[in-house]
């Protein structure tokens, strides 16, 4: 009997260990213990602090998400324009987030009062950062055509606030999306206590030239965030209306692991505006597409056939000769030029105007040709890696009133390329590309796209120079021969190449007769059509490229962000309980 409560004793007791040490792992885990080490994350005493409570991306202001997938880019019908630019290929795009709408005047404007007040153009130092990103607004001047009332008014009077910005140029719709970056984490950062309460507004004291926020140069070496100003780049908690920072906040700043910070805004690649102006999630019946679609909208037809809207235009857009907008009276479409955005239905992604009003600017750089034999996923022509600058110092080198970088380009417009505050940028060097098989250089615009070493003439292993009779070197075969107009500084030289003479500004057009292509690394694609075209170049397949340098009056642009974490919120991994 004794033998029996003894047994029955041991065993209660066992059981009680085993579920005290059972709640103890479980306890561990539950208060942020690490899975490696069993060490406790987020200490108040200090050791490793991490973000364990983060969610999900926060959905960037004006913007919607747009769920990845896979697809076919490429136009899926005949080609009568025989340009077989848009062969289809089977793609994927990882999931990303896209401007609801084109980018209007009133938010261009927006940037433009910012680089106005900040860097005033009175000021020699910085006259070409404000001047640089001012619209061609003379996009709109036609010989045979009175159009001076929007060449005057479009950009700034508010009958046209929300109407899509026109008249900017590739590099300008670029430098937009960096200084919005800026300013959104800026305001993130400040409502999350890192900031000074309203420093971001606070012109000519807290922001000055030489004293404004960037991203990266506030994730990279905060402490020089506004030239160094510590009572604005707060550490965690020091702000006034969070009151004073406790032991564990002292000498915090947010950083990428902290989740708050967002992702850069940029151009969509081509392949992401495609599958967004697609959508074919709108034919999707589980894992299959039903149809294709030649518009953003079902249906082969342009008009809608809903009973209450029924044949309305769905899209802005060129009807026929002499016909931008119909009879008056009677609106085919409801606008001669742009049109107001949100004037028409949305796809089934929520975005507007992926056909019409007017055509988009993407990040790639324009080859007829997709490879998607090296690559289907996320395909984008047109990396070119940069690196943060490092000084002699051993420190990152922020750029300052001195040391601002200028690109004249073949127009002749001036343009900052980066602005004080900012990291500088070089480009990366053998210590990134070393025995690596993904990239070997920096720039890799024209990697398999019928260069040199594309032709039959390319000698693996000898001299370029030895195939050409007439001695021209790497450009004798060269594929995109494009024309190559001078512009800039030029000094004339005496017989031995010492300068002689002052130094002018010279402006040479490219005359030559032999150039067989407009096609080079400077030129990138746009995509979609606008208040200018048929509907032919409304189909999202439809690809067209034109200068990154040059603007036109159809051509505006809308911004994407790219999502980082899982792919959709809305459902876990099938065979896994939600988290």
């Amino acid at each position: 009997m004794k033998i029996k409560k003894m047994m029955a004793l041991n065993l209660l007791l066992a059981f009680a260990v085993a579920i005290g040490l059972s709640s103890c792992s479980k306890g561990s885990s539950s208060k942020g213990g690490s899975r490696a080490t069993g060490w406790k994350i987020n200490d108040k005493n200090g050791g490793f602090q991490y973000n364990t409570k983060y969610k999900k991306q926060e959905t960037p202001p004006g913007m919607v998400p747009v769920e990845g997938g896979t697809f076919t880019m490429g136009k899926v019908a005949d080609d009568p324009m025989h340009d077989w630019n848009n062969t289809p290929s089977q793609q994927h795009v990882q999931s990303f987030f896209m401007d609801e709408t084109e980018v209007t005047n009133l938010m261009y404007t927006e940037y433009l009062f910012w680089l106005k007040t900040v860097f005033p153009p009175t000021e020699d130092n910085y006259k070409n950062i404000y001047t640089g990103a001012i619209p061609d607004t003379l996009v709109w001047r036609n010989r045979l055509g009175y159009n001076e009332t929007m060449t005057n008014n479009y950009l700034r009077h508010p009958a046209y606030a929300e109407y899509p910005v026109v008249g900017v140029n590739w590099i300008q719709a670029v430098e937009f999306s960096k200084w919005r970056t800026d300013r959104v984490n800026e305001n993130i950062l400040e409502k999350n206590g890192y900031l000074k309460e309203d420093a971001k507004i606070n012109f000519g004291e807290d922001v000055t030239a030489e004293s404004t926020f960037s991203t990266e140069t506030y994730l990279a070496t905060p402490k020089q965030t506004y030239g160094g100003k510590e009572e604005v780049v707060l550490r965690k908690g020091t702000n006034g209306r969070k009151g004073e920072a406790s032991e564990e906040e002292k000498n915090v700043y947010a950083q990428r692991s902290s989740g708050l910070i967002l992702p850069e805004f940029r151009l969509p690649t081509e392949a992401e505006w495609e599958y967004a102006a697609t959508a074919l999630v709108g034919n999707r019946e589980y894992n299959i597409y039903k149809g294709q679609k030649k518009y953003p909208w079902s249906g082969q037809y342009t008009r809608s056939g809903k009973r209450a809207y029924r044949g309305d235009q769905l899209a802005n857009f060129k009807q026929g000769k002499g016909d931008y907008g119909g009879v008056a009276g009677w609106s085919d479409d409801g606008a001669d030029i742009t049109n107001k955005v949100k004037s028409y239905p949305p796809n089934d992604f929520g975005l507007y105007d992926m056909a019409g009003n007017v055509a988009e600017w993407v990040a790639d750089v324009y080859r007829p040709m997709v490879d998607d034999e090296v690559n289907d996923f996320n395909y984008f022509r047109g990396n070119v890696y940069m690196k943060n600058k490092i000084g002699d110092d051993g420190t990152t080198e922020i750029v300052t009133a001195d040391n601002i970088t200028y690109d004249t380009l073949s127009n002749g417009k001036i343009m900052a390329r980066n602005f004080p505050g900012q990291i500088a940028q070089i480009p990366v060097d053998e210590n990134e590309t070393y025995l690596r098989t993904q990239f070997s250089t920096s720039d890799n615009r024209n990697y398999r796209d019928g260069d040199m070493p594309s032709t039959r003439y390319f000698r693996f292993g000898g001299s370029d120079e030895e195939e050409g009779e007439e001695g021209e070197g790497e450009n004798k075969y060269i594929m995109y021969d494009a024309p190559q107009h001078k512009i800039g500084m030029t000094q004339e030289q005496d017989s031995l190449g010492n300068p002689i003479g002052e130094e002018k500004f010279v402006k040479e057009y490219d005359k030559s007769d032999t150039r067989t292509s407009l096609v080079d690394d400077n030129v990138r694609v746009y995509k979609g059509g606008s208040w200018r075209d048929r509907a032919y170049w409304l189909d999202p397949a439809q690809r067209r490229y034109f200068p990154q340098d040059m603007a036109t009056d159809y051509i505006g642009f809308r911004c994407a962000m790219s999502k980082v974490g899982p792919k959709s919120n809305k459902k876990s991994p099938r065979g896994n309980p939600k988290q």
